[in-house]
């Protein structure tokens, strides 16, 4: 902490104090004398114009701390300049502006300590509060300064009552005010059956040690340079000097010992009925002296040590770096509380990221589980329809092979019946050919027979038309063959489609029975015919060998005229009745 942030902590109390209204605001005339008095107590030389410049009478109505601070900073602090002032002083003006506001004491004489005790603590207080505006003290520096002040009374602090104190309080656990402290102090909760004289000197040895940066106090016995002999003298202990007095007072000052980085102490055996001596060695001088007792010696030695490192590190004051270290140590709490709430925070988030994301994966499992039982139970119907649509298919496969095995043995049925057509046809054309030949030489008989010539060619022309209706009756015949043939493409080309198309084979297979049937009857009706046809060539035969047989003489001609078509009319009558 710097000379001038010191300084403001005072002032911002002074100006807190003049601000009757709370306004935040002060009048000119108040901050007027408060200045002149600063001017006084800090040593500065006064500036009556720029006082009376700054300050003069207008319009512009009280001035705030905002309005202040370029006045302040300007024509006060910069002019400031340690040790050229008391700071106790100057604390005292600020003391005595504030405390007539806002201490307010036992008015029965019941308090803990004297106004001048709390003038200290207040002092205190300004050196361990917080760099911030309102000033505060966090509840860890009033716990180290009650511990302080209990330690010089040798007596321990219950840090659980002051904690169930700071927890009672509303602000509390951000800090308290100087003024909750001093009534906290007042109040004796703390100092329960301890004598105010001795709170006083308490408070007066953590002031000294924390304010006036004395590390250590007390009698010592010092060896002189000249005459050697021994004395004993106050010594004070202060970071950059030992300073030594003729009594505890400080009125008389003896002398003093300017500490660098070059000192050193070291302790010394017992001689010239000394006992528990030390020497402190500068660059020019050794210092000889002599404690009471070795504790004593540990005591001043472990200070002197402590002294010379704050000279060697460049630092003014143990406790400013004491206080120093007690905030980091504070942040570096609070940022390792911060991360550790931070990680905390994390954690919840990841912890509650987790349980969402296993609700998620629960919702996915059950998800995942409806989508097998759905595809189980859809891959069963599949199976189902698979195996039912096999069955089907089987069945009219089965149906298919039956149909083709009947085709198949329907058309070997109807080959043997064309192959025995076309056998029937072959012995016709055979008979036709051996009728043919019996006409040539019937014809050359009755070439040769003159006298039944007429008879003989009418004869021939029926007979031609005979033939002629024979003809007929073969073309009809090799038509109902080429049909015949056809029909059969047609039912082997009916078997290719009912292989391809398997579903309608159950009506094909009708077809080819009605088919059948038509193909059936035109067979009968065939047979029926050639069945008349061999019956009429048997007749033809009969009829042609009557004719064959040769004319005796002697027969009449009108005789055999009539015999040959009295021969020739049941066939002529039976051949008109087969044609229709």
């Amino acid at each position: 902490m710097d000379l001038r942030a010191e300084l403001l902590k005072s002032i911002w109390y002074a100006f807190t104090a003049l601000d009757v209204e709370k306004s935040g605001k002060v009048s000119k005339s108040q901050l007027k004398v408060l200045s002149h008095n600063l001017y006084t107590v800090l040593c500065i030389p006064h500036d009556p114009v720029a006082l009376e410049e700054h300050f003069r009478d207008d319009d512009d109505g009280p001035v705030s701390s905002q309005g202040y601070m370029p006045y302040l900073n300007k024509y006060i602090l910069d002019k400031v300049e340690e040790g050229a002032f008391v700071k106790e002083n100057f604390d005292e003006l600020c003391w005595t502006l504030t405390a007539k506001k806002n201490y307010k004491p036992d008015r029965n004489g019941n308090s803990a300590v004297s106004h001048q005790d709390a003038f200290k603590l207040w002092c205190l207080f300004n050196f361990l509060s917080e760099d911030k505006y309102p000033l505060v003290m966090v509840p860890d520096e009033v716990e180290y300064l009650l511990k302080k002040i209990c330690t010089a009374m040798n007596v321990e602090l219950n840090s659980c009552e002051l904690d169930d104190y700071l927890s009672q309080e509303p602000q509390g656990q951000g800090g308290l005010t100087v003024w909750q402290f001093l009534d906290m102090v007042n109040s004796g909760r703390f100092l329960r059956g301890i004598e105010q004289e001795a709170v006083s000197m308490a408070v007066e040895e953590v002031y000294q040690e924390v304010i006036e940066d004395v590390l250590k106090q007390g009698y010592l016995w010092k060896r002189g340079q000249l005459r050697r002999n021994w004395s004993e003298r106050w010594f004070m202990l202060k970071p950059s000097v030992l300073s030594y007095y003729m009594s505890e007072e400080r009125k008389e000052k003896k002398g003093s010992i300017t500490l660098d980085k070059h000192c050193c102490v070291e302790m010394l055996p017992d001689r010239d009925g000394k006992r528990c001596m030390f020497c402190v060695k500068t660059s020019s001088r050794t210092y000889e002296m002599s404690a009471s007792d070795t504790r004593q010696r540990q005591e001043w030695t472990l200070a002197i040590q402590t002294a010379i490192r704050l000279q060697a590190e460049g630092k003014k004051s143990l406790h400013k770096d004491l206080k120093q270290k007690r905030r980091e140590q504070r942040e570096q709490r609070e940022q390792r509380k911060a991360a550790k709430e931070e990680e905390t925070q994390r954690l919840k988030q990841l912890q509650e990221e987790k349980e969402r994301k296993l609700q998620e994966l629960e919702l996915l499992k059950e998800a995942q589980r409806q989508a097998e039982i759905l595809l189980q139970e859809e891959e069963q119907r599949r199976r189902q329809q698979h195996e039912e649509m096999q069955r089907t298919l089987e069945i009219q496969l089965r149906e298919a092979e039956q149909a083709r095995a009947s085709m198949q043995a329907e058309m070997v049925l109807k080959e043997a019946e064309a192959e025995r057509q076309r056998k029937r046809i072959l012995e016709l054309e055979a008979m036709q050919e051996r009728l043919q030949e019996a006409l040539q030489q019937e014809v050359k008989a009755r070439q040769d027979e003159e006298a039944v010539r007429y008879a003989q060619a009418r004869l021939l022309a029926e007979e031609e038309e005979k033939l002629k209706q024979l003809m007929k009756l073969k073309e009809e015949q090799e038509e109902y063959i080429i049909k015949t043939q056809r029909e059969k493409q047609v039912l082997k080309q009916e078997m290719e489609n009912k292989n391809k198309c398997l579903e309608e084979a159950q009506k094909q297979l009708e077809e080819v029975r009605v088919n059948r049937q038509r193909v059936d009857q035109d067979v009968m009706a065939a047979q029926r015919k050639l069945r008349q046809a061999s019956t009429n060539v048997k007749h033809w035969n009969v009829q042609m060998n009557r004719l064959m047989h040769p004319i005796g003489p002697g027969d009449k001609r009108t005789n055999v005229s009539g015999g040959v078509f009295a021969g020739y009319q049941p066939l002529l009558s039976q051949r008109d009745s087969s044609l229709k």
